[in-house]
């Protein structure tokens, strides 16, 4: 049966699950690092919204194939080496979430930020205390977005000989045996689901009072 294929192949399943979790999930950390004082800039200067907006959208047209090829020559690595696939999307996911940073912290009510600086917050409390918890809603729905569309891109390193599942997909289509493809087409969607479903749980534990709110009004 060819079926039989699968637990035959757990391991080699298994190393490839991984390998595409670490190429997505590492492009979105190091992504989030640098988006967050981007967007505080953006947030905080015309000039710098003005270029660091459309810049990160002009990025996120660059299609990921060509990403893979020509970052090789920028940092002079091999055309194979992972670095090259968490380098493009960690790019895409600054160019996803800067704007989204930008967004939710211009979206702070000023009442709430003049109140805190009256309280005796410097600035960098008030960001970490007030600012940057009342953004997080915005934030988790752009890192939704980036940890899914990683998930998916990661895929397209295949055609270059790097690309976690991906490496099912082109495998199964050089030997025409679909059983290689549906499980990598599977265990992508389960993966970008699993990761869509933590960041969830993650914003409501990070937004306790998201959730006091509605209860509060049911039980009045």
């Amino acid at each position: 049966m060819i079926w039989a294929w699968i637990p035959r192949n757990g391991s080699l399943i298994l190393g490839l699950l991984g390998e595409h979790l670490i190429l997505s999930l590492v492009p979105v950390l190091i992504g989030l690092v640098l988006a967050v004082p981007l967007g505080w800039l953006a947030s905080r200067s015309r000039v710098a919204r003005a270029v660091l907006i459309p810049s990160a959208g002009v990025l996120y047209t660059v299609p990921s194939l060509v990403l893979f090829i020509v970052l090789p020559v920028i940092l002079g690595t091999r055309i194979l080496d992972p670095i090259n696939v968490v380098v493009a999307l960690a790019i895409y996911t600054v160019a996803l979430l800067v704007r989204s940073v930008a967004d939710a912290l211009a979206a702070v009510p000023a009442m709430v930020v003049a109140a805190a600086t009256a309280m005796g917050f410097r600035p960098t409390r008030r960001f970490v205390a007030v600012e940057f918890p009342l953004a997080v809603p915005v934030l988790i729905a752009g890192l939704r977005v980036a940890t899914v569309s990683n998930i998916s891109l990661v895929s397209v390193g295949a055609a270059i000989g790097v690309g976690g599942l991906g490496q099912l997909f082109t495998d199964g289509f050089d030997r025409s045996f679909p059983t290689e493809i549906i499980t990598g087409i599977v265990l992508s969607m389960l993966l970008a689901l699993v990761a869509d479903a933590l960041l969830v749980g993650l914003g409501r534990y990070a937004t306790p009072w998201s959730r006091v709110g509605p209860r509060a009004g049911r039980t009045a």
